[in-house]
């Protein structure tokens, strides 16, 4: 099967882990280069030498996405080292646990930083190289909380519904330019960033096994299963597609309640 991503450039932030890794280790299977951008300098680099070793093209660029300047700078560097752009994914994101009234005012700008203002720092200079190409992606990674109430998560849940629509907006004003934008939504996914949140319970474990049985599916998502979803919109085969989401949450958001029944043949080995 022909590479999809061939001759492609894709700068991907929050790569260094979770559905980051997982989207730069597919997009440099299907073809493209892969620059790598993240505040985990070990882990990205460590990243980056796999993918090479295994006959891709990456680079890792250690980068705070809520900082213009090294938002502007890594995306020069990735059009300096592989000569183009023309993918853009916005993966980086954190959570904040904590009820609007535990929030300080640093910790709520900081996840604005990272969530939301990071996507606007990406189009203000990925632009004018995107605009270079007879077609170009930008891809944000939404959340189930795009669309609905969170408990405990305010900030987040603001700032993944401010995703899905800055994504629709981006779509509308650069279509022209012939740039397409879409935004992946997950629901549950299996990533260091869930086990974290998770840690704030007695029992992580037991604390996942309740949250799961709101899923139909009666699992938890896979970064992989996200991954290909951004590939999905980051090439051809979503030709006709802009502004618009792709929920991808094994059924989540599909009732207002649901109790699984306690097995599904989701659960066992495909």
């Amino acid at each position: 099967m022909a590479l999809r991503l061939q001759n492609q450039v894709a700068w991907i932030s929050g790569a260094a882990s979770g559905m980051g890794e997982s989207i730069a280790r597919l997009f440099a299977r299907d073809g493209a280069a892969v620059a790598l951008t993240d505040v985990q300098a070990a882990k990205g680099q460590a990243l980056a030498a796999q993918i090479r070793a295994e006959g891709g093209r990456a680079m890792f660029i250690e980068c705070d996405v809520g900082k213009e300047i090294q938002v502007r700078s890594s995306m020069e560097q990735t059009v300096k080292e592989f000569g183009g752009m023309q993918i853009i994914v916005n993966c980086a994101g954190i959570v904040q646990v904590k009820l609007l009234h535990q929030l300080n005012e640093a910790e709520w700008d900081r996840l604005m930083d990272i969530n939301v203002k990071a996507i606007f720092f990406s189009i203000k200079h990925g632009l004018a190289h995107l605009k270079k190409n007879s077609r170009s992606y930008v891809v944000n990674i939404g959340s189930v909380g795009s669309f609905v109430g969170q408990s405990s998560t305010p900030a987040y849940t603001a700032s993944k519904g401010a995703v899905l629509m800055l994504s629709k907006s981006i779509a509308l004003d650069y279509a022209a330019d012939g740039l397409r934008c879409n935004c992946v939504c997950p629901g549950i996914t299996d990533t260091p960033m869930l086990r974290e949140h998770l840690k704030m319970n007695a029992d992580p474990e037991a604390a996942l096994r309740d949250r799961l049985r709101r899923v139909p599916l009666g699992v938890p998502l896979t970064p992989g299963d996200i991954a290909r979803a951004v590939l999905y919109f980051s090439c051809e085969d979503s030709a006709g597609i802009t502004g618009t989401s792709l929920v991808v949450d094994g059924g989540y958001l599909a009732a207002a309640e649901w109790v699984h029944p306690g097995k599904t043949r989701f659960m066992d080995p495909p």
